[in-house]
């Protein structure tokens, strides 16, 4: 066995610090840049007047890094070659998104938004997957050039985790002699509604609540008559841009349908389980940041004479964490190891409880490690003048989004147990 990341895999991290010192690091550095990141951040990001979106500066200042890591080739780099991407395989952005969150806050990777100057893109799978040859030419190209802006609508008010029973209805009908689709209902957590084009909209379209089959997806202007935002959900994390949105008589034609129709759930589906082994990737590297920071103050405080580190009650809990962060590591890496070396149907069929317990342990894990690192660091660390509030804000919704560490335990028990994956009697 050779736990050794591949040569060429650490070379690549390599070139992408050495981008980041020269291209992403002086930008955050001028025009006061980095308000966006010390202890101005929240405030600097977030237009309280305007209902808590995101500063105009702030996403401009994301764009902008986003386009220089494009030009520079890292951008795409999960994407299909076929998008101008290199086939990042998911151990090497298991990989890159743990070193990218173990550098701290910064320009190159601020997770409160899913901002990385390696993306992750999704949707551009899904259309790849599921999409018509039309929708492919108008939503690939235009997300990746910026001109269309996607949000994703499928969790509703009074339904969260179990999607089978939305309330959101799509029925077919004529306008003007053209077959299409009218949809009611509403969607929350809509993010980035305030600057998309379209949204896909997950509604029910046959069958009966609970049944996975019957639900369609489709990609409704954000502009359509009827959609309307009715209200910006602050969260404990600011700024926002998840909205309540209504949806009332929406009217779109048969092409707006996305995927097979009644088969709307495959789509949600496609990514989950790639998108869960980064996240946990990029908890792990948070994680990572908070017991080094700790570590490194507890040597250099030295409060009655003597460092902070000689004191057990400081030692003891921090390597419990850097414990679990050493074992966590190794499963992260195992998994997107496997992970690479089959469809994505075996997958879901032999490895999705080890993905959950990846992605529900490193979540819960950073937020333990940010709680100690700002107990650590007494004072200071409670203060905004330290990430770890910051860290602990963002990370806590990963607990909850991408499948609820209780939904994920769920599934870990089905496999244990028998009743899903290879072992079901």
């Amino acid at each position: 066995m050779d736990f050794d990341l591949p040569a060429d895999l650490v070379a690549y991290l390599g070139k992408l610090d050495a981008f980041i010192e020269a291209d992403i690091k002086p930008l955050e550095a001028e025009n006061d840049n980095i308000r966006f990141f010390d202890h101005r951040r929240e405030w600097a990001r977030t237009d309280f007047e305007a209902g808590g979106l995101p500063r105009h500066e702030w996403e401009d200042l994301l764009r902008e890094a986003k386009r220089r890591a494009d030009a520079a080739g890292h951008y795409r780099f999960a994407l299909p070659k076929e998008f101008g991407g290199q086939d990042g395989s998911n151990l090497w952005m298991a990989v890159i998104r743990e070193h990218f969150a173990a550098k701290g806050l910064g320009l190159h990777n601020d997770l409160q938004n899913e901002h990385s100057i390696v993306a992750n893109l999704p949707q551009v799978i899904m259309l790849r997957e599921f999409g018509t040859q039309a929708q492919k030419d108008e939503f690939i190209t235009g997300m990746l050039d910026g001109t269309r802006r996607v949000a994703f609508g499928l969790t509703e008010e009074h339904h969260g985790s179990d999607a089978t029973h939305m309330d959101t209805t799509a029925v077919r009908e004529t306008r003007d002699g053209k077959s299409g689709w009218r949809i009611d209902g509403g969607k929350m957590w809509t993010t980035g509604m305030h600057t998309a084009s379209h949204a896909i909209v997950f509604a029910r379209s046959s069958g009966k609540a609970g049944d996975a089959k019957g639900i369609s997806a489709f990609l409704v202007p954000a502009d359509a008559p009827g959609v309307k935002i009715e209200e910006w959900l602050w969260t404990f994390n600011m700024p926002t841009d998840h909205p309540r949105i209504s949806l009332t008589g929406v009217w779109v034609p048969e092409e707006a349908l996305f995927g097979p129709p009644d088969g709307g759930l495959a789509l949600a589906q496609t990514f989950v389980h790639e998108n869960r082994i980064r996240q946990a990737a990029s908890s792990l590297g948070a994680a990572s940041y908070c017991i080094a920071e700790s570590v490194k103050y507890a040597r250099e405080r030295k409060p009655f004479g003597e460092e902070l580190a000689r004191n057990q009650a400081i030692q003891w809990p921090l390597v419990e964490l850097a414990t679990q962060a050493e074992m966590l590591r190794l499963l992260i890496r195992k998994t997107a190891w496997e992970m690479d070396r089959m469809s994505q149907q075996d997958v879901a069929r032999t490895l999705s409880d080890k993905v959950s317990m990846c992605n529900y342990w490193a979540n819960r894990l950073v937020c333990e490690a940010a709680d100690r690192a700002m107990q650590v660091h007494g004072g200071i660390g409670y203060s905004r003048h330290k990430p770890f509030e910051h860290i602990y804000r963002h990370h806590r919704r990963y607990r909850i989004t991408e499948g609820s560490e209780e939904i994920q335990m769920r599934k870990v028990a089905a496999f244990l147990f028998g009743y899903m994956g290879p072992g079901k009697h």
